[in-house]
C-alpha cells in the first residue's frame, strides 16, 4: 500500500486519564515519553489494514474514525462504561457477522469498536 497511516494522536485535557482508559480497556502499552511530553504506544508494524471515505449521511459534521477491534464488544462496551467512557450507540450489527459500537472515551473523543463473528470470517 502506498503512503500507509502510521501514526495517530489523541489530543485530550487530561493525557493521564485518557491514557489509563485506554491501558485499562484495550490493553494498549503507552509510555510517558517525558521529552516530548506524551504517552506513546509501542507498536509493532503499521496494523491499518484498510479504510474508506464516504460521504456523510447521519452525522452533522465531518470526522475522522479509528477503529479497535475486539473479540467480546458487549464486553468491551461494559468495560468502556466502567472506566468512565460513554457508549454512544450500543454494539449493532452492520453486515453478517460485522459488529460495531461508537464509544466516547473519558474526554469526550469519539472512537469506533469492531468485532468480527466467525460468519464474518468465514
Amino acid at each position: 500500500m502506498p503512503n500507509p497511516i502510521v501514526w495517530w494522536e489523541l489530543a485530550t485535557h487530561d493525557q493521564e486519564k485518557s491514557a489509563k482508559f485506554f491501558q485499562d480497556v484495550f490493553g494498549w502499552e503507552l509510555e510517558l515519553d517525558e521529552k516530548v511530553g506524551f504517552y506513546k504506544m509501542k507498536h509493532e508494524p503499521p496494523q491499518i489494514t484498510g479504510g474508506g471515505i464516504f460521504t456523510l449521511k447521519r452525522a452533522k459534521l465531518p470526522f475522522v474514525s479509528l477503529y479497535i477491534q475486539v473479540d467480546d464488544i458487549e464486553a468491551k462496551a461494559k468495560e468502556i462504561e466502567e472506566h468512565g467512557g460513554l457508549v454512544k450507540d450500543s454494539p449493532f450489527e452492520i453486515s453478517s457477522g460485522i459488529q460495531l459500537c461508537l464509544f466516547n472515551e473519558p474526554s469526550g473523543v469519539e472512537f469506533a469498536m469492531i468485532a468480527y463473528t466467525a460468519k464474518a470470517i468465514q
